[in-house]
Parts: C-alpha cells; sequence; structure tokens
C-alpha cells in the first residue's frame, strides 16, 4: 500500500521509469529474470548490519538471495541506531487487527471469519547476511573480508572522529 501511494507519486513525479505491482509478484518477477537489483528503506539499522523495515521486506531480501540479486537497503545515517547490536533486539509494533479483518484499512465491512486470530505486524527484520550493501547519504556501507559490516567504523569515518 505505501509503495503504490508515495513510491510510485514520487516517481512518476520525477519521470521515472517504474511499474508497480502487487506484493506478492515480486519472486515471480524475479524468476522471470527482470529485476537486476534491490533497494529498499529502512526504519532501523543495528550495529551489525541487520535492518527493520516495513512488513514484507525480509521476504523479498530472502527472494532476491535466492536468485542471485544483490539485496542493498538505502537508509540516512540518522536511521543507524548503534546501542541495539542486532535486530533481535528490536521491539516490532503490530498494527491493529481489523486492518486485515475489514476493508478499507480497517474503516470498512468486516471479511474475514469472526474469531479469527490475527497477527499484524507493521515491521520485519532483514538480517545483515541477506544484505549486500547499505547506501547512505556519506556513502556505501560494504561488508568486509569477513563478510560482515563493520557499521560503528564507517559512522565513525564519515562523522570526522577519525
Amino acid at each position: 500500500m505505501m509503495g503504490s501511494r508515495l513510491t510510485a507519486f514520487e516517481l512518476v513525479h520525477e519521470n521515472r521509469q517504474a511499474t508497480l505491482i502487487a506484493d506478492s509478484a515480486a519472486a515471480a518477477l524475479r524468476n522471470a529474470g527482470r529485476v537486476k537489483a534491490v533497494i529498499v528503506g529502512a526504519d532501523r539499522v543495528t550495529a551489525n548490519g541487520d535492518t527493520a523495515n516495513k512488513i514484507g521486506t525480509y521476504s523479498l531480501a530472502v527472494s532476491a538471495k535466492h536468485h542471485g540479486i544483490p539485496f542493498s537497503v538505502a537508509a540516512p545515517l540518522i536511521s543507524i541506531d548503534l546501542s541495539l547490536f542486532s535486530g533481535q533486539q528490536i521491539v516490532i509494533e503490530e498494527r491493529s487487527p481489523k486492518e486485515l479483518l475489514h476493508t478499507r484499512g480497517g474503516l470498512g465491512e468486516q471479511v474475514a471469519a469472526s474469531g479469527i486470530s490475527v497477527w499484524n505486524p507493521a515491521f520485519d527484520v532483514t538480517p545483515a547476511s541477506l544484505i549486500s550493501g547499505i547506501i547512505t547519504e556519506k556513502g556505501v556501507i560494504t561488508k568486509n573480508g569477513a563478510d560482515t559490516f563493520d557499521i560503528a567504523e564507517f559512522v565513525r569515518k564519515t562523522s570526522g572522529n577519525s
């Protein structure tokens, strides 16, 4: 929903070539060989490079890895939280069950069976192992020889506190 409202608007406004697809079509598009790279945003990046973003980001990363497609995260340095070592420390917000049980984002008529349980997380965590690089306004954070990110070192170097 967010992509069809905000991202699509921005791409059209900037005259960028783009195609809107359903979230569930992403893996099929990759399987057809029509995707060269995936870039997503992030609400939070931890010290080890795990990232939290809108729900569904993790499945995009898994699909990209399976198809050998680079998966990068674009996030401003302000999104980096060095106080959190990994994504396991991120508390994931859960949205109202009404969003899934009713039409119009929870405002319309009920469409799901009464009594059904609902799990409706707002975010998921993508492990650093699935991420190729983290794009920031100060440059790209790449993995070191051990196939891990040194986020703290990048932040230290780019903040002028060398």
